[in-house]
C-alpha cells in the first residue's frame, strides 16, 4: 500500500506579514502547492491521498477555493482521506459541509477514531477536530478493535519530541503502539518529523519566513506486517526566506540598498528582510523603505521591516544639553508609555527633524 501524506496547507491564510498584494501572490503559491500535490498522487502511483488537517483557514476559505479542492480531489482515481484539524474543524457552518465532494473523497466527521477499511486487511482511523480549541486526545483510551494493518490519521501534538505551544490533541508516541497501532500519520506540527511510531510531513508551502527544509509530501510505503517506509518530496508551490542584514558602519543610504540587494541576489520566491546595525547620522532610510521589484526583479516579492536600529547619536551628551534637541531627547527617554522599539524610531525621526532634515518613515 502507497499513501500519499499531506497536511497542513493551509489555503487561503492571510498572510499578513506580507501584505495585501504580496499576499494574494503566496495564496496563489499554496493553490499551485495543491496542484503539486495532485500530480505527485498520480505520478507516484499512490494507491490514497492522505491530509492530517488544516488543508484550509475555515474563516477565509472561498468558494473559488473550495470548488479548487473538489475538482482536484475528484480528478484522482484513487481514494482521498481528510481529517479535520484546528484550523479546518468540522462543525455546523463548516466548509467541509458545504462541498459536494466526489465519490472517492471522505472527510471524517467524529471527534473520535473511526474506522475506514481501505484495502483488505488495512485499516485507517481518523478523527476530526469539532472545535477551534480544546480538542482531547484522540488516543486516550483507544484500543483497535480487529486484526490486520491499523493506521491513525488525524490533527495532533506528539508532546515528548515536539515544542508546539498550544498542545492540540495531544498524545504521546508510546500510546500509538499501546493501542494496537502500527503508524500514526498527522499533521499540526509544521517541522516535518519522521519517527518509528508516527510521521508528520510538516507543512508543503511556507507560510513564514525562514521555513526551509524537506518539508513537503511523503509517500509512505505500508507493509503487510505495518512496517513503513518513507520518502519526502518537495511539492512548494514558492519559497519564502528570511534574511538578515546588517547596516553598521554604511555612511550613505546607497550603501544600505546595495547590501540588502547583495544579499538578496542568489535567492528565488519572497524574501523577507530585517535591516540592523548601528546608523551614521547622515544616513537616510527612505531610499531603503522605496526598494522593491525595480531593486529585485527577480523575486516574486520583498518585504523590508526594522530591526534593531542604533542611533549613531551620543544620547547621553545629547540628554546633557541645554537646547531643544537635549529635551526632547530627554523627553522621549523618560516616556515609560513606549517600548524600545517605538522610543528609537521616535528619537531617529525626531532628531533628524530637528537636525533639519525629513523625518524617516517607517520600515516594514
Amino acid at each position: 500500500m502507497r499513501i500519499l501524506l499531506v497536511s497542513d496547507l493551509h489555503l487561503d491564510t492571510a498572510f499578513g506579514w506580507a501584505g495585501p498584494a504580496l499576499g494574494e501572490v503566496l495564496r496563489a503559491n499554496l493553490r499551485a502547492t495543491l496542484d503539486r500535490i495532485a500530480a505527485l498522487a498520480r505520478q507516484s502511483r499512490a494507491d490514497a491521498l492522505l491530509c492530517g488537517g488544516d488543508l484550509f483557514d475555515q474563516a477565509r476559505a472561498t468558494p473559488k477555493t473550495l470548488d479548487h479542492l473538489r475538482t482536484s480531489f475528484a480528478e484522482l482515481e484513487v481514494p482521498v482521506h481528510l481529517t479535520p484539524g484546528d484550523d479546518d474543524w468540522y462543525g455546523p457552518s463548516s466548509p467541509y459541509r458545504q462541498v459536494d465532494w466526489s465519490p472517492n473523497v471522505h472527510v471524517f466527521t467524529e471527534a473520535r477514531l473511526t474506522p475506514v477499511t481501505v484495502e483488505d486487511g488495512l485499516t485507517l482511523w481518523g478523527a476530526a477536530h469539532d472545535s477551534p480549541a480544546s480538542t482531547g486526545g484522540f488516543l486516550d483510551g483507544f484500543r483497535v478493535d480487529r486484526a490486520g494493518v491499523n493506521l491513525a490519521l488525524f490533527h495532533g501534538c506528539e508532546t515528548g519530541t515536539t515544542a508546539a505551544a498550544v498542545p492540540y490533541a495531544p498524545f504521546r508516541a508510546e500510546q500509538v503502539e499501546a493501542a494496537g497501532l502500527d503508524h500514526a500519520l498527522l499533521g499540526h506540527v509544521h517541522t516535518p518529523v519522521d519517527h518509528a511510531q508516527f510521521t508528520y510531513p510538516g507543512n508543503p508551502c511556507p507560510l513564514t519566513p525562514g521555513e526551509t527544509g524537506p518539508r513537503g509530501a511523503v509517500l509512505v510505503a505500508v507493509g503487510d506486517d505495518g512496517a513503513v517506509e518513507r520518502t519526502r518530496y518537495d511539492v512548494a508551490g514558492g519559497r519564502v526566506h528570511e534574511v538578515s542584514v546588517d547596516v553598521t558602519g554604511a555612511s550613505h543610504s546607497a550603501e544600505m540598498r546595495e547590501r540588502v540587494e547583495e544579499a538578496v541576489a542568489g535567492l528565488a520566491g519572497v524574501v523577507r528582510v530585517t535591516v540592523h546595525g548601528a546608523l551614521a547620522p547622515s544616513v537616510d532610510l527612505a531610499d531603503l523603505t522605496g526598494l522593491g521589484q525595480d531593486d529585485a526583479a527577480h523575486l516574486d516579492g520583498l518585504v523590508l521591516r526594522q530591526g534593531q536600529l542604533d542611533l549613531g547619536h551620543d544620547l547621553d551628551a545629547l540628554a546633557g544639553e541645554r537646547t531643544v534637541r537635549g529635551q526632547f531627547v530627554r523627553d522621549v527617554r523618560a516616556d515609560s508609555s513606549l517600548d524600545e522599539e517605538t522610543r528609537t524610531r521616535v528619537l531617529l525621526a525626531g532628531l533628524r527633524a530637528l537636525d533639519g532634515r525629513t523625518p524617516e518613515p517607517a520600515v516594514g
